[in-house]
């Protein structure tokens, strides 16, 4: 193994909770409340709920599946079943700079094996922390190759350090954890996502499991060869991985610091246009019926996604079409707005085959660090307005604000907590670095769930 990957496993295993910064602290503990209240929704999926249903049969105990009922799992499964609800609604945070979604992917296991373990809040939290650094610097070196969807790749051996971390492995344990991770690499293809295919949440969630697992095979004594990393992300999964960056600033510079947030219910490419549609349509107010058409420019990536009848609801999540529509006739993009409904509402069908979609290649030059784009409302009465910009609000360049995101929080676990339920988790979260077990967590949602 390299000797800069060497180190950064040294860190993860030396580096404390009180180590880390406050204002880090305080954004750890916002992302980990983000993405329960994901999970939390995620869960009402039909095809997650009856996946969690199947895996019932042969459940263990150890660890609680975030859904109705709070059943017990094995943490593996439990971590599973929790990255793929998280996964199922398109609402998750993610990496800003560079592909990947960190959060998601590391904090099931984190949970699973904490609450199996009895472990205290502060230990989860550092060790959310430190995956999260570890995802975001290796993405930061890795090539992915051209269709390759970043769930199951960078985050997946993230979420594996971040477990052995958890477990309290020293830097050794740490480094062979990534290495055995790298074994279970997965190879997900961007197409799932515009063909509606949710076979690619699925990669997502067995992050969370390798993250439970591939501590374990550390600690049994299972050996990886010492360049398995360099290996699977440079020649395998990748086309090219260089390390040379990865121990910049280290413990000065936190990746968690630079990720995005979303309010929009759809793949964050489309969210930059999405931003220029609403200052449009705010200033215009006009009816569905009086939108002649709606032209958007933007950058190649999210250029492509353009289908104007997506098949299903998760293509749903990746048509800019479909979120432009439903964004004029609903008023906004958020996960009420783009529900299964919105993509059977004749208005909604009618609007998006009058969405065009156009790549400009000099916005194209300008990312990933800027995500540009430029929409132009045209209605019948011959009136028209544009707005444009260099990236969507939710970055850490245009941050959402604490309370914005603490509303989604309370739409999203409203759907499987009472209102007493989310106050009483939001408030927990706030102290999570004071738990003395993570199933202080838990016990909450046993105790507030929803029953219908």
């Amino acid at each position: 193994m390299g000797q800069r990957i060497e180190e950064l496993a040294a860190f993860l295993a030396a580096t404390r909770w009180e180590d880390i910064p406050a204002l880090v602290q305080r954004q750890t503990r916002l992302v980990m409340l983000d993405t329960i209240g994901v999970i939390l929704a995620g869960s009402e999926r039909p095809e997650v709920r009856q996946l969690r249903e199947r895996l019932a049969a042969g459940a263990g105990s150890g660890a609680t599946v975030f859904a109705r009922g709070w059943p017990s799992q094995d943490p593996r499964t439990a971590a599973l079943l929790n990255g793929i609800a998280g996964r199922a609604i398109e609402l998750c945070e993610g990496l800003r700079l560079v592909s990947g979604q960190a959060a998601l992917q590391i904090l099931p296991g984190l949970l699973a094996v904490g609450e199996q373990l009895r472990l205290p809040g502060r230990d989860l939290l550092a060790a959310l922390a430190l995956g999260y650094d570890v995802a975001g610097r290796l993405a930061g070196g890795f090539t992915p190759r051209p269709l390759a969807h970043q769930n199951g790749q960078v985050s997946l051996i993230a979420a594996a350090a971040a477990g052995a971390r958890l477990r309290g492995l020293d830097a050794r344990g740490v480094s062979l954890s990534m290495r055995v991770a790298t074994t279970l690499v997965l190879t997900p293809s961007y197409t799932n996502a515009v063909a509606g295919a949710t076979t690619l949440n699925v990669a997502g969630g067995m992050s969370g499991l390798v993250g439970a697992l591939a501590p374990e095979l550390a600690l049994v004594g299972f050996a990886a060869q010492e360049d398995a990393v360099e290996e699977a992300l440079g020649r395998l999964v990748g086309d090219g991985f260089d390390d040379g960056n990865i121990l910049d600033e280290l413990g000065t510079r936190w990746e968690i610091t630079r990720n995005y947030f979303r309010l929009y219910a759809c793949c964050n490419p489309v969210h930059p246009a999405l931003d220029c549609l609403a200052e449009v349509l705010a200033e215009l107010r006009p009816r569905p019926e009086e939108i002649e058409r709606i032209d958007v420019e933007t950058y190649r990536f999210a250029s492509v996604m353009r289908n104007p009848a997506p098949a299903n609801y998760f293509a749903s999540k990746y048509s800019l079409p479909h979120a432009a529509a439903a964004m004029a006739v609903r008023g906004n993009a958020g996960f009420a707005a783009l529900d299964d409904s919105a993509l059977h509402d004749p208005v909604i069908a009618a609007l998006r085959q009058r969405v065009h979609i156009a790549e400009d290649p000099a916005m194209t030059a300008r990312a990933p660090d800027l995500r540009p784009a430029r929409v132009t409302v045209v209605l019948t009465d011959g009136r028209r307005t544009a707005r444009s910009r260099d990236s969507h609000r939710g970055d850490f360049r245009s941050p959402f604000s604490e309370t914005e995101l603490h509303q989604k929080f309370h739409e999203l676990a409203g759907t499987v907590l009472t209102r007493e339920g989310v106050d009483a988790v939001e408030a927990a979260i706030d102290r999570a670095e004071t738990w003395t077990n993570i199933k202080e967590l838990t016990e909450l949602f046993r105790r507030h769930g929803r029953s219908s």
